[in-house]
């Protein structure tokens, strides 16, 4: 793709566009609000979304596989539950086979708000991404995939 001439007013950006992560970042710029559209009236951040997600497809998941695999401190993560036990989506519960572990289970109101989220995000990037054919979607998700995830690509 030639690089795009600035319109007036814009900043010439042609020597930053054949870098990968620039491009990712100007796209994630765009996604982000895409969420912010379609998922704020719901009240949901992002991080809390992905945090629904994976209790809801984990049913013994903990706070630390939570952080590991949202890349998201302890700390970080624990404000995060916090609000989101105080909103009552989720729940600390007790491990019964570690005493010391507790996991992270949805709350009714917690599954009803991800099903009511999911429904949304499965169409919330279609507008975003209709400069994409089917095709290149699915190309552009693994290729991003390969990247964050270089040891799975092997």
């Amino acid at each position: 793709m030639p690089p795009r001439k600035p319109a007036p007013g814009e900043l010439d950006q042609s020597r930053l566009m054949h870098l990968v992560g620039y491009a990712a970042s100007r796209a994630s710029i765009e996604l982000k609000k895409t969420f912010a559209r379609h998922l704020g009236p719901l009240e949901l951040k992002a991080v809390e979304f992905s945090v629904l997600v994976l209790v809801a497809a984990n049913p013994q998941v903990n706070q630390k596989q939570l952080g590991q695999a949202l890349d998201v401190s302890a700390p970080n993560l624990a404000v995060t539950l916090d609000r989101m036990v105080e909103r009552g989506w989720v729940e600390r519960v007790r491990s019964t086979q570690d005493r010391r572990a507790q996991h992270v289970h949805l709350t009714a109101r917690g599954r009803e708000l991800t099903q009511q989220a999911e429904k949304i995000a499965a169409t919330m990037e279609n507008a975003a991404l209709r400069v994409l054919s089917p095709a290149e979607r699915a190309l552009l998700i693994e290729l991003l995939l390969k990247v964050a995830w270089p040891a799975a690509a092997k």
